[in-house]
């Protein structure tokens, strides 16, 4: 199987890719920065015996780079059976993305969100296939704003977090109806509260914090497993939209079952990115 993991070089995202390169599987390590991805491709490749990884640029601040991106896999892949949108960035200071989204919605939830659609009809095509969708317990941080999604009007890193996060939920339930009967499948995650570079852009005392509690974190490896359970787990053939945390089904936020306001959010998202999907 052909499997595409963004933020592969990193975190959870190079442990997932390390899992799935020794069960056998062709993957492709989505990475913004690719020289770090070429190390992590190495080191991947030595420990896996699996010659059968390939690393290719993928910004998701930048919706150019996602569009030549898939453009890419498209022309060269003859399938993709799993898609997981693992890539993420967390309370950072507020900043845009190339094309003027809030940083945090735009490459947690619309980056992904496009990626997803111009790779849909490859994943039709190599059906049953899969779409994983990394979110967070952090979604329980915020709400969405339809009047300000790009948080304009006040910022708060933590409750956009929450934004991002909680999109991506609503959205893998939406996308889940929409993909009902076509073979292809959609899970969102919360992967635990993870000993990761997710975390470099929180201040000291905070990060001391993390430290101070890594007995109740996960590493990496552990942070991975759901992620490779919902990619791989035979059980889940028949089952999509869920949300999972350690292997098993959650319990998401009230909020997260708003099967109206997931509708909002999702033309709201094809708006901003200036497509049509119904």
């Amino acid at each position: 199987k052909t499997v595409i993991i963004t933020g592969a070089n990193t975190g959870i995202g190079k442990e997932t890719a390390r899992d799935l390169a020794k069960r056998g599987a062709r993957v492709i390590m989505a990475c913004r920065d690719l020289e770090k991805a070429e190390a992590a491709r190495k080191e991947l490749i030595e420990d896996s015996g699996n010659q059968n990884i390939v690393a290719n640029k993928l910004d998701l601040s930048d919706t150019k780079s996602i569009r030549a991106f898939a453009e890419l896999l498209n022309k060269e892949e003859k399938q993709v059976n799993i898609l997981i949108n693992n890539a993420g960035i967390m309370m950072c200071p507020y900043s845009k993305t190339a094309d003027g989204f809030e940083m945090q919605f735009g490459v947690n939830h619309l980056g992904h969100f496009l990626l997803t659609y111009l790779l849909l009809d490859l994943l039709k095509k190599s059906a049953p296939s899969r779409i994983i969708n990394v979110a967070s317990v952090a979604h329980t941080w915020g709400s969405i704003h339809l009047d300000d999604i790009n948080s304009e009007k006040g910022y708060s890193p933590r409750r956009a977090y929450g934004q991002s996060k909680l999109a991506n939920i609503l959205c893998t339930r939406s996308l889940a109806k929409r993909l009902q009967g076509s073979g292809v499948t959609v899970y969102s995650l919360h992967p635990g509260v993870v000993q990761s570079e997710l975390f470099r852009n929180l201040s000291k005392p905070v990060q001391i914090a993390f430290k101070v509690f890594s007995p109740f974190t996960k590493t990496t490896i552990q942070g991975a497993q759901t992620t490779i359970y919902c990619a791989v787990e035979p059980k889940l053939d028949n089952e999509s939209g869920g949300y999972y945390s350690d292997c098993a089904p959650a319990q998401c936020s009230s909020e997260a079952l708003d099967d109206e306001m997931a509708q909002k959010l999702w033309e709201l998202s094809c708006q901003m990115l200036g497509i049509t999907w119904d």
